[in-house]
């Protein structure tokens, strides 16, 4: 179960990495206004999503502990991003405010994962 655990917080890694990574790769963009989001961005919120669920579920079976409120407030964050990325995907240049709070509740949710213990 442990490589299995393992496995998922490495993909969960790369979903974060795409996600933050296609923000800064649009930094210079977003100084200039014509920042937009990329489609790695929706794609690492979606396999964050979907890898966060599967471990959850697999912690819980293997027994182990979970902080349900750690969880709950990531997950509303993530569906936060998720939602503004998904919306305005298709737009060709987005609003500074909006692509910098992706960027914030982003690094946010990175600092939740780390530091709350």
């Amino acid at each position: 179960m442990d490589v299995l655990i393992h496995l998922f917080v490495g993909l969960h890694i790369i979903g974060i990495a795409s996600l933050l990574g296609g923000f800064l790769t649009q930094m210079k963009a977003m100084g200039q206004g014509t920042a937009r989001f990329v489609p790695a961005m929706l794609h690492g919120a979606l396999t964050m999503l979907v890898t966060g669920v599967i471990l959850v579920g697999l912690n819980q079976a293997d027994d182990q502990s979970v902080n349900n409120i750690k969880i709950g407030v990531k997950l509303a964050l993530l569906i936060v991003i998720l939602g503004l990325v998904y919306v305005k995907r298709d737009e060709e240049k987005v609003d500074k405010g909006m692509f910098g709070l992706v960027g914030l509740l982003t690094t946010v949710n990175i600092f939740i994962a780390v530091l709350w213990t």
